[in-house]
């Protein structure tokens, strides 16, 4: 075989690759769509009796709300009024006060009267040394402790230890939740007593406004970096998270808004502060350690209760977000190799677990790779343009499909959007991320996972917080 004929050989055993890597990636997803449609029918035609007039049962479980909050000045007051009003019949807030260098302190002092409170403080899970735990003089179910930077995990650790309930839910303290959103979210335990952890959807906030801690009207953000990522909010909770609940085989409960039940986690060990992805390490290892002991449990995400949260609106902000967030699944994922293929490992361990390996933590490799081959084969001459088409076609086209399907379930299901302007402006960002920004994206994922395999500094990192949607003018 002459050396023509080698390369040639070579080229179309990488163009196949690629193009079936694309074709399984998008298929998995449009299943997980398809599961998704399936349960969020079913979903809404169960909340037409929520939608009747509610009072307390005295059957709902009383719930600790933790917030981890560093240099969180500006957003802080009114996520924390927000959860205040919030319609439930039993609950405490706890704010952990990650030694923020800014006014985060100050501010949670002056608006909600606090004072230092001396109280038994019971150490269940190792954690940073306090400076002290204060509680509010107008608010007898909010109390703050400050402590030494350990980072998020160790906050919600130290809140965990401080918690009274038998749940708590970990909230950012960037975050806005809806009135109600914490007795559907923790209506699972209710129903089941065998739920270990629930989730609910996270929208941006950007774009909205927010008065005297209620959400008072939903928009959208003139940002463009914000705009992308409503669109990618709809298209991983509404059919990612949906698709994998069903199977009861969701791996990642978003850190902005989860429910978890106290003595699992605490049985599990906690949350791990070395870790960069807290969140979805602890549901991986939870899965883990349930399946090896054998136990019924269920994990589950409930698609209506939403909490609010801002997104990033500068590139660098959102480059090291996502360097962030792929760092911690690569992290996730190789600290419970356990789960993976294992006799008791069920959907988590057959399905989600290889689909977070191939597609998660590997796609960004491949994609680009696949993105540069295909462009150098196609301007070299080593492919055809119909080959090059159909690679297109597998790799934007179907994702532009992807996303208006998220689009498309977000109208069907919860229409949160009623302006038609606004429709019509997100049908148009669901054409253009994909002409730049997921390619964008699919880099700063790779350089996490760089980071992560060269094993590079890493930390919970800053977020800059413009807050403008907390006020009572326009954003």
């Amino acid at each position: 075989m002459s050396p023509h004929q080698w390369q040639q050989l070579v080229v179309d055993a990488i163009t196949w690759f690629v193009l079936a890597y694309f074709i399984l990636l998008n298929a998995s997803y449009l299943g997980l769509n398809l599961i998704s449609i399936v349960a969020l029918r079913r979903h809404n035609q169960e909340r037409v009796l929520d939608e009747l007039p509610r009072v307390y049962s005295g059957m709902e479980p009383p719930i600790s709300i933790i917030v981890p909050a560093y240099n969180e000045e500006a957003t802080i007051a009114a996520s924390v009024r927000s959860m205040l009003q919030l319609s439930y019949s039993e609950f405490e807030i706890i704010v952990v006060n990650d030694g923020s260098r800014d006014g985060t302190l100050a501010v949670l002092q002056k608006e909600f009267g606090l004072l230092p409170f001396p109280e038994a403080y019971r150490v269940q899970l190792d954690v940073k040394p306090l400076r002290g735990i204060y509680r509010s003089t107008r608010y007898p179910n909010l109390r703050v402790i400050d402590k030494e930077n350990g980072g998020k995990a160790d906050s919600l650790n130290a809140g965990i230890n401080a918690s009274r309930y038998p749940l708590f839910c970990g909230v950012d303290a960037d975050s806005v939740l809806q009135r109600d959103s914490l007795q559907k979210v923790v209506k699972p335990f209710v129903n089941d007593p065998c739920m270990v952890a629930t989730g609910g959807t996270v929208r941006v906030a950007n774009g909205c406004q927010v008065s005297g801690g209620f959400l008072t009207r939903i928009g959208l953000p003139r940002n463009p970096w914000a705009l992308f990522q409503v669109v990618e909010y709809l298209r991983a909770f509404l059919f990612g998270r949906t698709g994998w609940s069903t199977m009861n085989a969701m791996l990642i409960i978003s850190g902005a808004f989860g429910v978890f039940r106290k003595e699992t986690v605490i049985e599990a060990g906690g949350y791990r502060s070395k870790s960069i992805g807290e969140d979805m390490e602890l549901v991986v290892r939870m899965h883990r350690m349930l399946r090896e002991k054998g136990r019924r449990y269920r994990i589950e995400f409930v698609p209506d209760p939403v909490c609010w949260t801002e997104a990033p609106e500068d590139r660098k902000t959102l480059r090291n977000q996502r360097i962030r967030w792929q760092r911690g699944l690569a992290e996730s994922l190789t600290a419970n190799w356990g789960l993976a293929f294992t006799r008791h490992g069920g959907a988590p361990g057959w399905v989600a677990f290889p689909f977070m390996v191939l597609f998660e933590w590997l796609g960004p490799l491949v994609e680009l790779g696949g993105y540069l081959f295909m462009l150098a084969a196609f301007f070299l001459g080593w492919v055809s343009w119909q080959a090059f088409a159909v690679f297109l076609f597998v790799a934007i086209g179907l994702g532009i499909l992807l996303s208006a399907s998220g689009l498309l379930l977000e109208e069907m299901s919860f229409h949160l959007y009623p302006d038609g302007r606004q429709i019509a402006l997100l049908a148009l960002v669901v054409v253009l991320e994909n002409l730049g920004y997921r390619q964008l994206n699919s880099w700063w994922r790779l350089i996490g996972l760089y980071r992560w395999a060269t094993q590079s500094e890493g930390s919970w990192g800053t977020m800059k917080r413009k807050g403008a949607w907390t006020g009572d003018g326009a954003p």
